[in-house]
Order: structure tokens, then C-alpha cells, then sequence
């Protein structure tokens, strides 16, 4: 269900939890939140869901007015926790990295996909990194997903909270949590590909190789729809990261 950057407005926004799940984050997410104040100043709020960061992620966000959740680690029961503190308010959710960036109109687009009946889905992606492949990866990145249904967490993905909840959320795996909602949530309904871009990190892609990176994370998607175990995936994946530094 693709959404044109024309399709912004709306006569009222639903209310928007943009939740962020952290962990050691301290460099970047003043800057993150403060790119997030134009939805906070048209009613969205943001809470950060922290995992047992030992540096200053929580303190720094506080200062940034946002709402900071504890958790314990992994993504996925992060941003389940977050979206149970959401939960009594929130009409819509958008999980979002915190080493990406969203388009200024992100909250618009949301609630004209939602006008049109949407009831999950995300955003075209680019990587801002150094390496010349990271824009026709990102391309092939958005394609895949039209074509599949199938979105990545760097895409910010986004849901009514109903159909969220209706779900049971996300599966709190150690891995792949991004794929496996998706493929529960297009059996529902199929997701509104927005094409506005978030911006996200391409420093795993730039630390370890753009190519290297991603045949890493292909045979890993192809073993997990083979039936492997998200957790052996985690921890080869762990183990790679750790060689690749």
C-alpha cells in the first residue's frame, strides 16, 4: 500500500508513541530526540526504553523531556515494555532505532497511511555511511520489502496499537524479532510502505564491509526461515561482531 510524500495531512493526528529502545547510547541520543521535537510539539511523546545502559543514555534522555522506561535487555521485550507504558494513550505505535532518523512529517505520513485504513507498516530507508553500495542496498533493501511484506526494525516500523496488541507485540527473541512480527502482521493485513526515507547508521555497514554485511545478514534471514533457532542465529551473529572489531 504505497504513500505518496503528498499524502501528509490529516484533519486529526492520532496519538503517537514513538518508542525507542536504548542501550549504552550516550553519543548520539541527544541528537536523536532532538530531532524528534517537531512530532512532540504537535502531541506525539517519546519514550525511551533503556536495557541496563551503563553509561549516561537514561540521564541524557531525561534532560531531553523524554520518558525513560526500564527493561530488561533485548530489543524486542524493550520495545514491548515500552509500548505497555504506551498503552493507556497511545491510538498508534512507531518503534524506531536510535541511530535513525526520521522524516520531519514522519507523525503526517503516519496518519494518512492510517486514514486509509493501514494498520501497520513502515519506511523507505537510506544508510548514511561511507561506502559507494550503501545506496543501491538501501534500494534493493526497499524493494525486497515491497515486495514481501517482510520490514526491518531500520525501517521504523509503525502500527495501531490495536492491531499491536492484537498480535501479542513482538516476539521477544534475540534476534530476527523485526522479521517475525512481520511475518505474523501480513497475514492480518498487508503493511503501507511509505516512501519518505528514514536516515539510519551505516556504521555496522562501513565497519565490517558493505558486502561482508550484507551476505551476513542474508544467510542469516535464509537460516531463520530454514528453521534455525533465533537464538543459535544471536550467538553466531554475536560472534562474528566480536572477530569483526
Amino acid at each position: 500500500m504505497p504513500v505518496s510524500a503528498a499524502s501528509t495531512e490529516t484533519n486529526a493526528l492520532p496519538r503517537l508513541a514513538v518508542i525507542v529502545p536504548v542501550l549504552n547510547e550516550a553519543p548520539g541520543i541527544a541528537a536523536t530526540l532532538a530531532a524528534l521535537q517537531p512530532l512532540r510539539a504537535r502531541g506525539a511523546r517519546v519514550v525511551v526504553v533503556d536495557g541496563g545502559s551503563s553509561d549516561a543514555t537514561p540521564d541524557l534522555a531525561r534532560a531531553a523531556q523524554a520518558e525513560v522506561v526500564g527493561s530488561g535487555r533485548g530489543r524486542a521485550r524493550q520495545m514491548n515494555a515500552g509500548a505497555a507504558h504506551a498503552s493507556p494513550w497511545a491510538d498508534a505505535l512507531l518503534f524506531l532505532h536510535a541511530d535513525t532518523r526520521l522524516p520531519p512529517d514522519a507523525d503526517r505520513l503516519i496518519a494518512a497511511a492510517l486514514a486509509r485504513d493501514a494498520r501497520w507498516g513502515r519506511f523507505d530507508v537510506r544508510i548514511d555511511g561511507r561506502s559507494r553500495w550503501l545506496v543501491p542496498i538501501a534500494m534493493l533493501m526497499n524493494l525486497r520489502s515491497r515486495l514481501t511484506g517482510i520490514c526491518t526494525g531500520d525501517q521504523a516500523i509503525f502500527a495501531t496499537r490495536a492491531f499491536f496488541e492484537a498480535l501479542g507485540g513482538f516476539p521477544e527473541q534475540p534476534l530476527m524479532e523485526d522479521i517475525e512480527f512481520s511475518r505474523r502482521a501480513r497475514r492480518g493485513a498487508p503493511p503501507a510502505a511509505l516512501r519518505p526515507a528514514v536516515v539510519t547508521s551505516g556504521r555496522r555497514w562501513d565497519n565490517a564491509g558493505a558486502w561482508r554485511t550484507i551476505v551476513q545478514m542474508w544467510s542469516l534471514r535464509w537460516r531463520y526461515f530454514r528453521g534455525v533457532d533465533a537464538a543459535v542465529l544471536a550467538r553466531e551473529y554475536g560472534d562474528q561482531r566480536e572477530r569483526q572489531r
